[in-house]
């Protein structure tokens, strides 16, 4: 079975864009990275397509950033965000 850490929250959701605004909590992200999202009734995996900080493409972000990513499915304010290894 995958491991699974925890390493952000969702601090927003564009409903119109399907986006959701990460606050990274530990470690790192990157692109390719598969995640799993948690809160009310969602519990789904992604792989991290792009991501976005300031309008701009980034390939990796750090502890302690804030940036955007595409989702799957709805998310809300306060779901955890979780690295799948």
């Amino acid at each position: 079975m995958a491991e699974e850490k925890l390493i952000g929250e969702i601090t927003h959701y564009f409903d119109h864009i399907g986006v959701g605004i990460i606050k990274l909590t530990k470690g790192s992200l990157r692109v390719g990275d598969k995640v799993c999202f948690r809160g009310g009734d969602v519990d789904f995996e992604q792989e991290i397509a792009s991501m976005q900080a300031e309008h701009t493409n980034i390939e990796e972000a750090k502890k302690g950033s804030e940036f955007g990513v595409k989702v799957d499915q709805k998310v809300r304010k306060g779901y955890k965000v979780y690295l799948v290894d």
